[in-house]
């Protein structure tokens, strides 16, 4: 991969050692990295980047607060949380503040490279302008607006709402939605709904109708 075009990723973790091998493996595999050692550092640099690399126990400011603090900003770049924190670990309230996958260490190469490959393709998404009554959303600059404001959603969250949008006045069922938006290892159909949740909540417009047994369907605010 030409240096040219290679994604460029933050890392920010307090293990200087576990970074830095990070770094170099990932350099290996075609990415331009930038490694951090603590909170504010992270906050500072990560809207410059395609893709966060988060520890979750950061000094300065925990990998939440980072995390929180991005998307208060607007920031919407993905972020992969790294934590060895598996009992304590709360993937809901994670995912509420933004994050948009994790891995638990220690974690292999492989699947470390699978979820950072599954945030970036979804990023790159090429479909053109959409637009469902107040609703638009440019996939390329992966910009949601609602009544010209902007929303500020996780990448996860803007596939999410981008997949139903394309597909405006027609029913999506979890099974669909697990299978276009998320890949990878088996998950949760709870987590659909989720992130459903969240996107209502940020959208602040009756936008997304359960269909009960069936799936969720996207129209205009305030139609039928």
């Amino acid at each position: 991969m030409d240096v040219t075009t290679r994604p460029r990723v933050l890392i920010a973790d307090d293990e200087v050692r576990l970074a830095e091998a990070l770094r170099q493996g990932l350099e290996r595999n075609g990415y331009s990295c930038t490694v951090v050692h603590d909170g504010p550092s992270a906050l500072a640099k990560a809207a410059e980047f395609d893709l966060v690399l988060l520890d979750l126990m950061l000094p300065g400011l925990s990998g939440y607060r980072v995390v929180e603090a991005l998307r208060r900003q607007g920031v919407s770049v993905p972020v992969l949380m790294l934590t060895a924190k598996d009992g304590e670990y709360d993937e809901a309230d994670a995912f509420d503040l933004g994050v948009d996958d994790y891995v638990t260490k220690p974690f292999s190469t492989v699947v470390l490279l699978a979820r950072m490959g599954s945030l970036l393709r979804r990023r790159r998404e090429t479909a053109t302008l959409i637009e469902v009554g107040t609703l638009r959303i440019e996939p390329r600059r992966h910009r949601c607006q609602v009544d010209g404001q902007d929303v500020a959603l996780t990448a996860r969250e803007f596939s999410a709402l981008t997949y139903l949008a394309e597909r405006a006045g027609e029913v999506v069922s979890k099974q669909e939605l697990l299978d276009e938006v998320w890949d990878g290892p088996a998950v949760d159909p709870n987590a659909v709904e989720v992130c459903i949740g969240q996107v209502r909540r940020k959208l602040k417009e009756p936008m997304i109708a359960t269909v009960r047994g069936v799936g969720y369907r996207l129209t205009e605010a305030g139609a039928d």
